[in-house]
């Protein structure tokens, strides 16, 4: 039996997804309700864009390697998801617009970054459950 057509495109849709990582850091400037609101700011922009998101951890306030706009703190956050390519544009361009974020990286996982990504998770929801 033939799949329905909306099926196919369907599935041609999940196998064109890709798995990302960004990692942004936020201004130290911020309250703790302002960088919240900041993180659900993106993460509504990749939900509302088809994007899953399969792993979210705030890493919190960090020294910088070197001073970025005359600061040398900021915020961490990193998200992992699946979404399409066109996607990360919107993403990125994002970031470049928010004032909050003072850098940004996104990076595509290929099949071992992915694998490596698991057993981290695996391992952090380990040592939460201890």
């Amino acid at each position: 039996m033939q799949p329905l057509s909306g099926d196919k495109t369907n599935q041609q849709t999940k196998n064109s997804m890709n798995q990302y990582e960004t990692v942004f850091i936020l201004t130290p400037v911020l309250s703790d309700e302002q960088m919240k609101e900041t993180v659900a700011k993106f993460r509504t922009l990749l939900t509302d864009g088809g994007a899953e998101i399969l792993n979210e951890e705030d890493w919190g306030l960090k020294k910088l390697a070197y001073e970025i706009q005359k600061k040398s703190t900021g915020f961490y956050h990193l998200l992992e998801f699946k979404a399409e390519p066109a996607l990360i544009d919107k993403l990125e361009t994002s970031f470049r617009r928010e004032e909050k974020v003072i850098r940004f990286l996104t990076t595509k996982l290929d099949k071992y970054a992915a694998e490596y990504s698991e057993k981290r998770k695996n391992k952090l929801s380990k040592k939460e459950e201890a």
